[in-house]
């Protein structure tokens, strides 16, 4: 059930150096609802290689997302779901649970994300850990840190009748001003407006405000999962990321550009305490 307001203060404020086992036992005491971090790290990326344990400013890329997932509190188990035994150890070294590998036939670069959650949810269940919601942080967004997660269960939290919360920013290019071209000749992709001044022939300010997901966080309760096969559901809420929060590194641009930031000190990365993975004999 979802609650009406914002959980008490302490169900944020469980000690992110506590052991997965503790953090269970402390967030269902409290009686709040148990949600789990689900951070997908698979290999065999095609335009980066093995983008999601290549070095950012001295850690593995996906050791941002497990630090943020961990000292935000709010979960009660934060889980990486790799097709990786490299990867596994990583995560591991890193504070995050890999209870098992996920089957090569999810594994693939077109595989859909229902797929893994699924197999993941229902595994862990038949284990005997059953969790109200869930969130989905994906290593590729390092600049998303422990209070953007905060910020965004509680806005969840306080909501009803929602099936899931996504974050989302405002687009930079206008899909009013884009074109589908057949040949040698194109249509808008979105042919409204009025007559006199279609969309595609407008300022951008004057244009109605649309917003593009990014990959920073989602979040939904289980059922939408286990009951209807999906990871939104039918209700879906904005959550609407702040400077870099949404962020999202995919192309080798995309890591010039990271570095620039993090040298610069323009955007923040979550905070690391833990040596890193290659400075450790193994």
């Amino acid at each position: 059930m979802i609650a009406e307001e914002p959980p008490p203060a302490i169900f944020f404020m469980v000690n992110h150096e506590m052991t997965q086992s503790d953090r269970s036992v402390a967030l269902s005491s409290n009686n709040q609802p148990r949600i789990v971090a689900l951070i997908p790290a698979r290999s065999g990326s095609k335009r980066v290689i093995d983008k999601n344990i290549r070095p950012l400013a001295g850690h593995p890329l996906i050791a941002y997302s497990i630090a943020a997932a961990l000292q935000s509190g709010v979960f009660a188990d934060v889980i990486v779901s790799t097709d990786s035994a490299h990867y596994a150890d990583i995560a591991r070294h890193y504070g995050a649970e890999i209870p098992f590998m996920r089957p090569a036939a999810i594994a693939g670069d077109t595989s859909p994300d229902i797929a893994w959650i699924d197999d993941t949810l229902k595994r862990l269940a038949d284990s005997g850990r059953h969790y109200d919601g869930f969130s989905i942080l994906r290593p590729t967004s390092p600049f998303r840190l422990p209070q953007t997660i905060r910020r965004a269960w509680e806005a969840f939290a306080k909501q009803t009748g929602v099936d899931s919360l996504r974050a989302v920013e405002k687009c930079s290019q206008h899909p009013g001003k884009m074109w589908v071209i057949r040949g040698q000749r194109m249509m808008p992709l979105l042919p409204l407006g009025p007559p006199e001044q279609p969309w595609h022939s407008s300022q951008y300010p004057s244009l109605p405000e649309v917003y593009v997901q990014n990959a920073s966080l989602e979040m939904a309760w289980t059922r939408v999962v286990l009951e209807e096969h999906t990871i939104a559901g039918n209700v879906v809420m904005p959550f609407l990321t702040e400077g870099y929060e949404g962020f999202d590194v995919n192309s080798r641009y995309d890591w010039q550009l990271a570095e620039i930031l993090v040298q610069k000190s323009e955007a923040r990365l979550p905070e690391i305490d833990k040596a890193p993975y290659e400075s450790e004999a193994r």
